[in-house]
């Protein structure tokens, strides 16, 4: 494994340093940030317009890549796909393209594995391997970048809801988003971000008060603690009237609406009266629920609700006017659903 720096591991003002102590003009810094993020390159030779001994020496002082990709899947629809990355130290790590009439989304991942135990979820079921840098969770969307641009599109909109819990990552999650955000580089809105927790309250409450203008999703599952408990574990340290003060906090902080996640399993979470439970709990709150039927998992034995059942959760939260749709079921047959990245090679 290489013991070089990653060059999207290096914002613009860390660049302008090392080039200065090589007595480069700071001009290079930018030009090298704008290859990297505005042309897409990912190759030194690409990099035409510097002097080939100044690319020699970047070829030698950075790693440009540390994704290796090892499997490519293609849903049958066309719509979906998915990539099995290695990292250099061997981990897996999946990400995935969603493709709609006027969007490009991209679900990346944060870790490779993940600690929270979910147990319907595939990557908690495989476990926790390592926390991502923050140029390894660039990576991912400049891969999916170049592929875009290649068909004359381009990334709309990125959810990070991949492999790993997000703020257990917090640095390096938001100092990517960062640097995909920043204005002479990637130029992504940070409204075209969305984090997806969880439900860690003490980063839920950080999150809130840094004011930013990403979008929040929080995995919900359950609206009541006997039920979500056995479901996520998550819920022993920080039930849900914590969770829900903090998310009552951040909408009032921030006066953005949150998202909740909802995974109806056959028989244990999709009756109405499971909906009535929940539009109470979130009644009068600037929030929608986001109604998924559940994607299998290897390791879990539970089902998807039906589609009737579904659309009657649906019907019980409009009756109480909470804002909710169900959503499209995509890659199931690649495993790139929520909840189904596991990294299996």
């Amino acid at each position: 494994m290489s013991k070089k720096p990653f060059i999207y591991d290096i914002d613009l003002p860390d660049l302008n340093e090392q080039l200065s102590t090589w007595n480069v003009p700071t001009f290079r810094s930018l030009q090298i940030w704008q290859g990297l993020y505005k042309q897409l390159w990912n190759t030194t030779e690409q990099f035409t317009m510097l002097p080939q001994s100044f690319r020699l020496q970047l070829a030698e002082t950075y790693d440009f890549t540390h994704l290796q990709v090892m499997e490519d899947l293609q849903s049958t629809d066309g719509e979906t796909h998915k990539i099995l990355f290695q990292l250099p130290d061997g981990h897996p790590v999946e990400a995935v393209w969603m493709g709609y009439e006027k969007r490009n989304t991209l679900c990346i991942s944060t870790q490779s594995g993940c600690a929270m135990g979910c147990v319907f979820c595939a990557t908690g079921q495989m476990g926790f391997r390592r926390n991502l840098s923050s140029g390894e969770i660039v990576e991912q969307v400049m891969f999916y970048a170049r592929r875009l641009a290649q068909a004359g599109k381009q990334v709309t909109n990125i959810v990070v809801m991949g492999m790993g819990e997000p703020f257990l990552n917090y640095e390096a999650t938001l100092a990517a988003i960062d640097r995909l955000n920043a204005p002479d580089g990637f130029n992504l809105g940070t409204r075209r971000f969305t984090i997806s927790t969880v439900g860690l309250v003490p980063f839920i409450r950080r999150f809130s008060n840094e004011h930013r203008q990403i979008n929040l999703a929080v995995s919900l599952h359950a609206a009541e603690d006997e039920l979500r408990t056995p479901l996520l574990p998550i819920n022993r340290k920080y039930n849900l009237d914590e969770l829900f003060d903090a998310c009552r906090e951040y909408v009032m902080k921030t006066n953005r609406r949150i998202t909740f996640e909802y995974a109806l399993i056959g028989g244990v979470n999709d009756t109405p009266e499971h909906a009535r439970q929940l539009g109470r709990r979130i009644s009068g709150l600037l929030c929608h629920v986001n109604i998924i039927q559940l994607n299998p998992t290897r390791g879990y034995p539970g089902r998807a609700s039906s589609r009737e059942h579904a659309r009657s959760f649906q019907f019980e939260l409009q009756k109480l006017n909470i804002p909710c749709t169900i959503r499209l079921r995509r890659g199931i047959d690649i495993h790139a659903g929520c909840g189904q990245l596991a990294g299996r090679n």
